[in-house]
Order: structure tokens, then sequence, then C-alpha cells
């Protein structure tokens, strides 16, 4: 019995213990769900063990060079004083490893943001309007898409400005202009995730027919035909 047999055999197990989710939640599909939760919690540990712990961690505790041994030994001490934050009594230990998280954490999400999307999309809607070396039809759409990728990007980001101003009856109202740009805003944002939706639908879709069509092949190859 090979490799491959064995390999398409228990594919094709949870594959259809999946599907029996589809007459309700039962025994098989929680089944199938808790393998999926432990591989993967597994390959997880695994990984973090052979490319994160080993070399970073415990091979730099056994090198002879001080600073090595000095950037491995400050992570190790404050790796295990957040162990301390599995009891009540003692876990203002691990405060200050739990502030470092946090704080790069914090650090990395916001350099992300701003070097992965604010930036970059900055540059993409002004390279838009570079026309150098462009006949008129060219320069005239590539205008168009200029003005459409601006306003989208600008409308988007007044949509999420929401200070407002008191009217005579009290109640908070926003200027009327930016209210405008809030609606266009609104229309970007909602074309933008009815555009991600669908792409995550066709991916699923996809996967779905590979997963079949493997399904039926393997059956095929059962039963010889």
């Amino acid at each position: 019995m090979s490799i491959d047999f064995l390999a398409g055999l228990v594919g094709l197990i949870l594959t259809l213990l999946i599907f029996s989710y589809l007459i309700g939640d039962n025994p098989l599909f929680r089944l199938a769900t808790y393998l999926f939760i432990g591989v993967s919690s597994g390959y997880a540990a695994a990984a973090i063990w052979h490319y994160v712990l080993i070399p970073k961690l415990f091979n730099p505790l056994r090198s002879s060079d001080p600073t090595q041994l000095l950037l491995a030994v400050i992570p190790f001490i404050l790796c295990f004083t957040l162990f301390a934050k599995l009891l009540p009594r003692s876990s203002w230990i691990g405060t200050f490893a739990m502030a470092i998280l946090a704080g790069v954490g914090a650090a990395t999400a916001l350099g992300g943001a701003a070097l992965g999307t604010l930036i970059p999309q900055s540059l993409a809607a002004m390279d838009m309007f570079d026309l150098r070396g462009l006949d008129r039809a060219q320069a005239f759409a590539r205008l168009v898409q200029g003005a459409i990728m601006l306003a989208g990007t600008v409308a988007a980001l007044g949509y999420f400005q929401f200070s407002a101003s008191r009217a005579p009856d009290g109640t908070p109202k926003r200027n009327a202009f930016f209210e405008g740009v809030a609606w266009l805003g609104k229309v970007f944002i909602s074309i933008t995730f009815g555009t991600l939706f669908a792409g995550v639908y066709m991916a699923a879709l996809t996967a779905m027919i590979e997963r079949l069509s493997s399904m039926i092949n393997f059956i095929r190859q059962l039963a010889g035909i």
C-alpha cells in the first residue's frame, strides 16, 4: 500500500466528515474539526521549536560570544516571567514582559499600516497622474483612473471622520460637505467589501471543486475506471 494511496484515502474520509456538516452538527464533523485543530497546533508547535526557539534562543545560549549570550538570556528570562501570569498573586512579575509585547506589537502594527498601506497607497495615487510618455488617449484614461483612485482614497478616509458640531436643537450634525464625502466613502467601501467577498467566495469555490475532483479521481482509481 503506497503513501499516495493512504494520503488519498485519508483525504477522502476527512472530506466526507467535513461535508457531513451539511446535515447538521454531528460527532463526525466534530471529529474532523478536532483533528484539524490538533494537527495545526502540533505543526505550529513543531515549527516554533525548530525555526524559532532552537536557532534564536537555545543555540545562542550555548554560544561563547557574550553579546549573543546576553541577547538570548534577556528574552529567556522575560519568557519565564510570563508564566507568573498564571497565578493571580504573582501576576505582577509578568507585567513588564507583557508591556514589552504590547508595545512592540502596537509599534509593529502602526509601522506596518504606515509603510505597507498608507504610504504605498499615497504613492500609487500620485503615480497615476504621471503622464510622461503617454499619448492623449492613454493620458486621459490614466487621469480618469487616478481621479477615481484618489477620490476613493480620500472619501474612504473621510468616512471615518466622526467630528461634528452641534445644531441649534443640540443634536450633533456634520458639515454637509463632509456628509457627502462620507457617503461617497461608504459607496467605495461597499464596493471594496463586495469585491473582497467575491474573491473569497471564488477561492472557496475553487478549493471545493478541486477537492471534489480529487475525490472523484480517487474513487475512479479504486474502481479501476
